[in-house]
């Protein structure tokens, strides 16, 4: 039988919440930080920040507190829409809602000042799509933003949920609490079948998905990830994904499990100064960070300028440079391993991982902890190792395979197809119940009875003797060239559009589908061009991306689109929207800066597609 508890130290429980009475009694954790909201408004300079920092106990007496003041207004079994700014407070509340009993549906704050107005964005459609799907009877948010919803909304949706103040619930009377998380095991709120969380997925690939995720599938998936990574309470998190997400929900859950401290700080910190995620490594001696695959060249790109800091580096303690968000060049990871190795960070840190929504967050890592360089596979970072099927003697707890998406049949190693996942962490399905939800929690492979697979709509690889798997993107994205067949993921098309022209193009923001839901079909690149407009050659750039698309992808592009800054879609945790970039442009609402349309399939004279073959990849090109 599988057991999760590698190590005599840690308590396993069957809910994140039952962790937080143990840390804040135990003599030498209970004082300590178990998270701190580091603002950045030092700018870079040498003076600190001013810290808010909230230990264990201080942690256990505020969600006992604020979890009496939800109860005061919702029973149990409530489900309460999460709207509190990022940082302690929400926090506070998202382990509330477990120890109250209540169904959390985290949803990031729409600006409330453009309620009502045309102004109004995807992050208020989003609002009222999860009022809509999870019918929540209470929303909790700051005070300023409850009055001005209250005051300014028209939205009857809005106005006729019972609004709670987050303020009043930091300041109910620890007298007046009356949730109890015994020490003993009798605990009595949240149970470990019982929903804790509605969680959308990021809305990448359509619109976000509302997944059911009971307490226990959270906790399994924390204990799962404290494993893969080491951590313990000696362990250090710094972390500036949207707490909202599920991995920047996850990370909450993964420190408190492991008896840890997370250092937190928002997205927009990062986004505004990409070098105080460094910075911050370096302060507090982090062991542990994770970010999505993009912030490498971001960080690279505008790190480096001293007006955005020029405090020294220290990144030595690092354990665990966590890669998430498919995909994970190895180029881009060489180079910041380049960049920073001189500041100590160190090769056998990187670690490439896999998540998804559907199983909570986390699926697995590739990283092992020594200087064992990892291969790479189409340019990619593996990010899981599987094991030897010989060698199992008992069913994984977590088991991942690369399917025939058609026939539900696993595939031999070294074929391409969709990654099917099973595991304790998988979501309980999509809130309502609908055919989707059977369809992606409900998979069985062909001929094996057993418990079910999630379909991920990844498109994977297990290569090699260490049976490395390689998450190559999503199924949907991919694009079918129409000569042969092939299904070349669209991040690939991406990123040789961005390397034709670097200085010109805005790395992240570029993107490729074809003119129909359906491939084949003709293929479009939208590229945002830097500082929103350019001056230069673009009718030359255009025909620089299509040269570059073809020579390294094979692939014919038929219509460029350069675009302005903020042009591109995207999700609120920096994910393309391909399918939405396709809507915006067929109804013309995409700002163009300059279009180039081609006709014919090749090119230009003497560009040469690359080519592949077993033994080595070799460009071949014709001089221009």
């Amino acid at each position: 039988m599988c057991t999760e508890n590698y190590d005599p130290y840690y308590p396993d429980r069957p809910v994140v919440d039952q962790y937080i009475p143990i840390w804040a009694k135990h003599p030498s954790l209970g004082s300590k930080p178990a998270f701190i909201w580091a603002d950045d408004q030092a700018g870079g300079g040498s003076g600190v920040s001013p810290r808010e920092t909230l230990t264990y106990s201080e942690l256990d007496s505020a969600v006992q507190r604020m979890a009496a003041g939800l109860l005061e207004v919702l029973s149990r079994g409530d489900t309460v829409l999460v709207l509190a700014s990022p940082g302690i407070r929400l926090v506070k509340l998202m382990f509330a809602c477990q120890r109250a009993g209540l169904v959390a549906v985290p949803v990031i704050p729409p600006d409330p000042s453009v309620l009502g107005t045309p102004a109004e964005g995807p992050a208020h459609r989003h609002l009222l799509r999860a009022v809509s799907q999870a019918r929540p009877r209470a929303a909790v948010a700051d005070a300023g933003y409850v009055g001005v919803v209250t005051r300014s909304s028209s939205v009857s949706a809005l106005t006729s949920l019972n609004w709670v103040s987050v303020d009043r619930l930091e300041r109910w009377p620890p007298a007046a609490s009356t949730v109890v998380a015994a020490a003993d095991g009798a605990y009595e709120d949240c149970g470990p079948r019982e929903t804790y969380l509605v969680q959308y997925t990021s809305g990448a690939t359509g619109d976000p998905k509302p997944v059911v995720v009971t307490a226990g599938a959270a906790a399994h998936n924390a204990r799962a990830a404290r494993k893969a990574y080491g951590l313990r309470p000696g362990s250090v998190v710094v972390s500036w994904l949207p707490q909202y997400h599920d991995c920047g929900l996850m990370f909450l859950l993964l420190t408190v499990v492991s008896g840890a401290t997370c250092v937190l700080t928002s997205a927009s910190a990062f986004v505004r100064r990409p070098r105080l995620w460094l910075e911050l490594i370096s302060e507090f001696k982090a062991t542990c960070t994770p970010v999505p695959s993009f912030a490498l060249p971001l960080v690279l790109r505008r790190g480096r300028s001293s007006e955005h800091g020029t405090r020294p580096l220290q990144l030595q303690t690092l354990r665990n440079l966590i890669l998430v968000n498919e995909p994970i060049y190895k180029s881009s990871v060489d180079e910041f391993l380049e960049e920073f190795g001189p500041a100590g960070l160190r090769a056998s840190s990187i670690s490439p991982s896999y998540g998804l929504a559907e199983n909570c967050t986390f699926v697995s890592t590739a990283w092992c902890g020594t200087e064992v360089t990892l291969p790479s596979y189409k340019k990619l970072l593996p990010s899981a190792r599987l094991p030897q099927p010989s060698l199992l003697t008992e069913a994984p707890d977590v088991e991942i395979v690369v399917v025939d998406a058609e026939t539900g049949k696993p595939v031999e190693d070294g074929v391409e197809g969709e990654i099917w996942l099973s595991s304790p962490s998988n979501g309980s399905g999509y809130l309502g119940d609908s055919p989707a939800s059977l369809e992606v929690f409900g998979a069985r492979l062909q001929g094996r009875a057993g418990p079910c697979f999630v379909r991920t709509s990844d498109l994977g690889v297990v290569h090699g003797t260490e049976r490395y798997l390689y998450v190559l993107g999503r199924t949907t994205d991919a694009i079918v060239v129409a000569d042969s067949q092939r299904r070349v993921p669209a991040h690939y098309i991406e990123t040789a559009a961005f390397e034709s022209s670097p200085g010109c193009l805005r790395g992240g923001c570029i993107t490729s589908f074809t003119t129909l839901p359906a491939s084949p079909s003709p293929v479009v690149v939208v590229a945002e061009l830097q500082n929103g407009r350019g001056g230069g050659d673009m009718a030359g750039i255009c025909d620089g991306i299509r040269q570059a698309v073809w020579r390294e992808v094979g692939v014919t592009v038929s219509r460029v689109v350069l675009a302005e800054s903020g042009g591109v879609p995207k999700t609120t945790s920096g994910k393309l929207q391909r399918g939405a970039a396709r809507v915006k442009l067929l109804a013309g609402k995409l700002p163009k800066v300059f279009e180039a349309r081609y006709a014919g399939l090749e090119p230009a004279a003497g560009v040469v597609m690359a080519k592949e073959s077993a033994s080595r990849r070799a460009r071949l090109q014709s001089p221009l």
